[in-house]
């Protein structure tokens, strides 16, 4: 599994959050735990492959946000106490 970072410029509220949360979800059919944060101006997802930066800036920029890089790194599920 991965997590992935998308960098996003442009969020302005919590409804641009939600905007760019089901963006992602309808780009990633495979994505869990989508969160988009305007203060951090990041969304992040996990999924079970790494996904091509060329689909989430497509994803991105059909809402009007700015896409601004993506990372994606191994995901390690912490347990309850850890």
């Amino acid at each position: 599994m991965y997590k992935t970072t998308v960098k996003i410029e442009g969020m302005m509220c919590g409804m641009c959050e939600s905007h760019v949360c089901d963006a992602i979800r309808k780009a990633v059919p495979s994505a869990w735990k989508v969160k988009a944060s305007r203060v951090k101006k990041e969304a992040t997802f996990i999924s079970g492959e790494v996904i091509e930066d060329c689909v989430l800036e497509k994803a991105v920029k059909d809402i009007w946000y700015d896409f601004m890089g993506m990372v994606s790194e191994p995901y390690v599920k912490r347990g309850l106490f850890g």
